[in-house]
C-alpha cells in the first residue's frame, strides 16, 4: 500500500511538471509542428495526472477525445505549412484566414476543443478530470499547479491562433489552392465534425450512469479564472516576445530545458564524434 501510494505521487509530480514545461515551451516556440508536439505532451502530462489519481476510464476517455481534435490539428498545420511555402515558422504567416478561411475555422475549432471550450469534445475529459481532481487531498499545490498548466494551454493556444491568423502578415508566400483539394479538405471536415459531436457520445458510451460533482464556488471558477488571467498574460506579452529581453528565456525554453542533453544528447555528440 505504501509503494502504491509512492509510485502514484511519483508520476503525480512527473506528470504535473511534464505539463508545465511542455506549456512553457511551446509559449516561447515558433515552429508550427513543435507547438503542437508539446501540446500533445502537455496532454499526455493530463492523462498521466489523471492516472496518478486512480482515474484510468477518464485517461483512457481523455485519450479518445485527444485524438480526435488532434488529429483535427495536425491535418490542418499541414495544409498551412503546404499552403505557405512549406515554411513551419509562424512568424511568417500572419492573416492567413483571408486565404484559408476553412482551414482557419477548423483549426481554431481543433485549439477550443484543447483548451476545454465548453460543449466540444476536449471539455468532457478535461472539465471532469479537473472537476474530479479538486476532490483529492494532495494539497493546494497540486491544484494551483493544474490550473497554471491548464492556463498554459490557453495561452499557446492563443498566441500560435494570432500569430497565424489574426496578426500582422510575416512576408510569408501563401496560396489559397489549397482548400479546392477534397483529399485535403475532406479528412478536416469529417474531423471537425467529430470534435463537435465526438464529446457527448463517448461520455455516454463510456460512463452511462450520470454522476453529479459539487464543488465549493471559487473551485468551480477556478479554471475560469486562470483562463482569463492567461489570455491577459498573452496579450501583454505579445509585444515582448520578439524583445530581447527574453532572449534567455526563449533559448532556455528552445533547449527543452536541457533536457536532450540531460537525456542522452550529450552522450550521443561524444559517441559520433569517437566514432
Amino acid at each position: 500500500f505504501i509503494l502504491g501510494e509512492t509510485c502514484s505521487a511519483l508520476l503525480l509530480f512527473i506528470s504535473i511538471m511534464t505539463m508545465f514545461m511542455s506549456g512553457v515551451v511551446a509559449i516561447f516556440e515558433y515552429d508550427l509542428k513543435k507547438i503542437i508536439a508539446l501540446s500533445t505532451l502537455s496532454q499526455l502530462g493530463m492523462m498521466m495526472f489523471s492516472i496518478s489519481l486512480g482515474l484510468y476510464e477518464l485517461a483512457f476517455f481523455h485519450l479518445l477525445t485527444h485524438a480526435l481534435f488532434k488529429a483535427l490539428l495536425f491535418l490542418c498545420a499541414g495544409i498551412l505549412i503546404h499552403g505557405v511555402g512549406n515554411t513551419q515558422d509562424i512568424r511568417s504567416f500572419g492573416g492567413l484566414s483571408l486565404n484559408f478561411p476553412l482551414v482557419t475555422v477548423c483549426m481554431n475549432l481543433a485549439n477550443l476543443s484543447l483548451c476545454g471550450v465548453p460543449f466540444l469534445a476536449g471539455f468532457y475529459s478535461k472539465d471532469l478530470i479537473v472537476e474530479l481532481a479538486c476532490q483529492y487531498s494532495w494539497g493546494i499545490f497540486v491544484l494551483l499547479m493544474m490550473f497554471i498548466c491548464l492556463s498554459l494551454t490557453v495561452l499557446y493556444s492563443v498566441r500560435l491562433t494570432y500569430l497565424s491568423f489574426v496578426g500582422p502578415y510575416g512576408g510569408g508566400t501563401s496560396i489559397s489552392v489549397c482548400e479546392s483539394d477534397y483529399s485535403l479538405v475532406g479528412p478536416v471536415v469529417i474531423l471537425s465534425f467529430t470534435s463537435l459531436v465526438s464529446g457527448p457520445i463517448l461520455s455516454w458510451l463510456n460512463f452511462p450512469a450520470p454522476v453529479l460533482i459539487f464543488l465549493p464556488v471559487f473551485l468551480k471558477w477556478g479554471a475560469l479564472f486562470f483562463v482569463g488571467v492567461s489570455l491577459l498574460v498573452m496579450l501583454s506579452l505579445q509585444g515582448l516576445t520578439y524583445s530581447y529581453k527574453w532572449g534567455a528565456v526563449s533559448k532556455f525554453s528552445g533547449l527543452m530545458w536541457f533536457l536532450p542533453w540531460l537525456t542522452g544528447q550529450g552522450f550521443s555528440m561524444k559517441t559520433l564524434k569517437n566514432a
